[in-house]
């Protein structure tokens, strides 16, 4: 699905909205995603990913979102938490997230704690391996259901992974979630079944450990993570070669630990 102008928010499902950060690159795809969770008919909402602490973008957000209850985050990188503070001194409400460095005013998340907020019940979901903080939102709501994703799945593409072996048990998760889940990622547009989705990032990472272990037998197990992307990546786009140097270092981490 196409996404709208920048900073106009995109009704999704009937409780979940969007507004599109103006931060496009090579590892935030169109931009970062802040989440507007209201029940219909709830006076305030929780807010998810406020963004990096671009001004505009949040004034954007806060003018689009009214009163809210709530600010959560999936993980601890800029693109996602950089605007709590700012949101958080604006609007009053609390901000929680796994790590409780980034928590103002409220305890951390907890692995399968259930949230209510904004007229919603949400669940949260502990899911590292893209960072070891990473949590994703499970949301029901008369008869529709999603799950905020953060980057562990991503509206376009893959992710890039620190510890792959906490990765492939998440998403192993991810893939026994009810069918129709609706996907609501931290970058890229929404998708429409999680479980499908969980499952062919499953099926990636398979075979690209299979890549790297070919690579390996050709270069020999001391190699490293440099050589085995200029084989395994040779037909990506070279400006993408350091961030898929982290990955195959979590996949030879993961391959050696075994």
């Amino acid at each position: 699905m196409a996404h709208p102008a920048y900073g106009i928010p995109r009704v999704v499902t009937p409780f979940a909205s969007v507004v599109l950060e103006d931060n496009p690159s090579s590892m935030t795809l169109d931009g970062t995603n802040t989440w507007v969770l209201r029940a219909p008919g709830s006076e305030d909402c929780v807010l998810v990913d406020p963004g990096t602490q671009d001004v505009a973008h949040l004034e954007r957000v806060v003018a689009a979102a009214g009163p809210v209850a709530l600010i959560l985050i999936t993980h601890e990188h800029p693109d996602h938490v950089g605007g709590a503070p700012w949101t958080a001194e604006r609007t009053g409400a609390p901000v929680r997230a796994f790590d409780d460095r980034f928590c103002v005013n409220a305890d951390p998340l907890r692995d399968k704690e259930i949230i209510a907020a904004g007229g919603l019940s949400l669940t949260v979901l502990h899911t590292p391996g893209h960072t070891g903080d990473s949590v994703c939102l499970e949301v029901a709501h008369d008869g529709v259901a999603a799950t905020l994703t953060g980057d562990t799945v991503l509206g376009r593409g893959t992710t890039v992974v620190f510890d792959l072996g906490a990765y492939l048990d998440s998403l192993r998760t991810l893939a026994a979630t009810e069918p129709g889940t609706v996907v609501l990622p931290g970058h890229g547009p929404d998708l429409p079944d999680l479980a499908v989705t969980a499952a062919e990032y499953l099926a990636h990472r398979e075979a690209r450990l299979d890549q790297v272990r070919a690579a390996l037998r050709q270069l020999g197990g001391d190699a490293t993570p440099r050589q085995v992307v200029e084989i395994v990546y040779a037909d990506v786009d070279r400006s993408l070669w350091g961030p898929a140097e982290w990955s195959v270092q979590a996949q030879l981490d993961y391959l050696r630990s075994r």
